[in-house]
């Protein structure tokens, strides 16, 4: 995964000029509805008298903590989460505990890439190849503690947590059915204090509650107009968290609802699964690189599910909550010819693709397979080698006499980088033959130049064999693979 926070944030550079040339346009249409134009503020009592949701602290013995499972405290927190955090599927649906770790790149790899594997724990969730996992992540514990005491919160208090209403002070309906749950659990689950950047906003809010002067100025600069370009350098271009953040500002102290307002909810993570329920019942594979990059000022920082999993060991038989659902590669029929396209962690989903089709391949014939894999260097980003060089050998499913092929492109080996563009390019005829044959392309890695590049190697291929030179022809081919499901990408930043 690729850190995309510069490209997520800088938009607000743009969108203030355009914002302030909205306002005065409605003004000058009808001043009635817009009478201050761009002047229009909100006052300091709305911002802080006004968070949007509201928090109710109720005695101990409203709950009977031990009496509840995993997925039923899961399930309360993350329903009273506010955001779009899956408020119809907040409980998981099912756990999985770690039974393998291996590191797949060898040492000298720019890459940290690791092998996981699953089991089911109590109940078992019936997926495809090509499926997707969420996995909810664990904060670090000390951390938690750490954003609790600066914000001189009650870990063990129980909170009811829903919108606030807004013609009066009541509780709402939603409020009066939950169940409660404690704070510290409601931090942990769907709080993201420890890796999430916040949003202006959340300076603008913190600036209210600046008691010391320097800060307070240094809070309002940070929101303003003038200030977004340090703000982005401070905020996110070093990725710092909101428990970095407050620790910055101690004499700031937020109210609760406004921080449950204001803290990046805790997201689960996707990943693409890369292994076969036929192959490998009551399991789930995972191919995860593990995510660190350098800051601008020489921090290291880490992602946080991918840095969590990598942390885990098969003894510690940590329960991992996991929602199962569809991704962009539906599980093709065993009938159907494949050209898979995989570079690097994009072979994730074509590993459960070809373990399938082997144990399919033992009772009933089956249609060939062609796979394009890539990496820097073939001593240490060559990802499951022996798993697909075992498979071109003896009628495996990427033998020649099976019909099919295993293509490699090792772009740092030589002096010359080479892609897999390029050898689908080297493999224009067999390419042509299996789309000719009916074959589905099914491309997955990262969302930079690979897919569109693959797609280019494509079309150039279709216009030399079967348009007669007219690309646009050959464009029109692909598109209708694309409407018939035949043409497939899942890409990733």
């Amino acid at each position: 995964m690729i850190n995309t926070h510069q490209g997520m944030i800088r938009y607000e550079g743009t969108l203030d000029p355009w914002m302030l040339s909205l306002w005065i346009t409605l003004y000058q249409i009808n001043p009635k509805y817009f009478p201050k134009g761009p002047d229009v503020n909100i006052s300091q009592d709305d911002v802080v008298d006004q968070p949007k949701y509201r928090v109710l602290y109720l005695k101990q013995d409203k709950l009977e903590s031990t009496l509840l499972t995993d997925s039923d405290i899961i399930q309360r927190a993350r329903g009273m989460s506010p955001g779009k955090l899956y408020k119809d599927k907040s409980k998981p649906d099912c756990f999985l505990k770690m039974t393998r770790s291996e590191v797949l790149t060898k040492a000298g790899s720019t890459k940290d890439v690791r092998h996981f594997e699953f089991q089911f724990v109590s109940s078992t969730i019936e997926y495809e190849v090509g499926d997707v996992v969420e996995l909810l992540p664990s904060q670090n514990p000390s951390a938690i503690d750490a954003f609790i005491e600066r914000c001189d919160l009650d870990p063990e208090s129980f909170i009811k947590v829903g919108p606030r209403e807004t013609e009066n002070s009541g509780v709402n309906e939603e409020m009066v059915t939950q169940l409660p749950i404690k704070l510290k659990t409601f931090v942990e689950l769907t709080m993201d204090v420890t890796s999430a950047s916040p949003r202006r906003y959340f300076f603008e809010v913190m600036s209210f509650y600046a008691t010391a002067e320097h800060e307070k100025e240094r809070l309002q600069y940070f929101a303003s107009t003038e200030g977004r370009e340090d703000l982005y350098n401070y905020n996110q271009k070093e990725s710092r968290s909101i428990l970095e953040v407050l620790e910055d500002f101690p004499s700031v102290q937020i109210p609760f609802e406004w921080l449950v307002q204001l803290v990046p909810p805790l997201k689960p993570r996707a990943f693409s699964i890369s292994s076969s329920p036929l192959a490998h019942p009551d399991q789930v594979h995972l191919t995860v690189s593990i995510v660190s990059w350098i800051t601008p000022y020489k921090r290291t920082r880490k992602g946080l599910c991918s840095s969590w999993l990598a942390s885990l060991t098969p003894e510690q038989e940590v329960h991992i909550p996991v929602w199962f659902h569809k991704g962009s590669l539906p599980a093709p029929p065993q009938s159907l010819p494949l050209i898979l396209v995989g570079p690097g962690t994009g072979c994730a989903p074509f590993r459960g693709f070809i373990a399938e089709r082997s144990v399919q391949a033992q009772s009933s014939p089956v249609a060939p397979v062609m796979f394009f894999f890539g990496c820097r260097n073939k001593d240490t980003d060559f990802l499951y080698r022996d798993f697909w060089e075992s498979h071109t050998r003896e009628g495996g499913m990427l033998s020649e006499e099976k019909g099919g092929g295993f293509y490699t492109a090792f772009s740092r080996d030589q002096p010359k980088k080479v892609y897999v563009q390029h050898k689908i390019r080297e493999m224009s005829k067999k390419v042509m033959d299996l789309l000719r044959d009916g074959a589905a392309v099914y491309v997955a890695g990262s969302s930079t130049k690979m897919p569109s590049d693959v797609m280019l190697a494509l079309e150039e291929i279709v216009s030399e064999e079967e348009t007669g030179g007219s690309k646009e022809e050959a464009s029109r081919r692909l598109k209708d693979l694309e409407k018939a499901g035949k043409y497939n990408v899942e890409a990733w930043s």
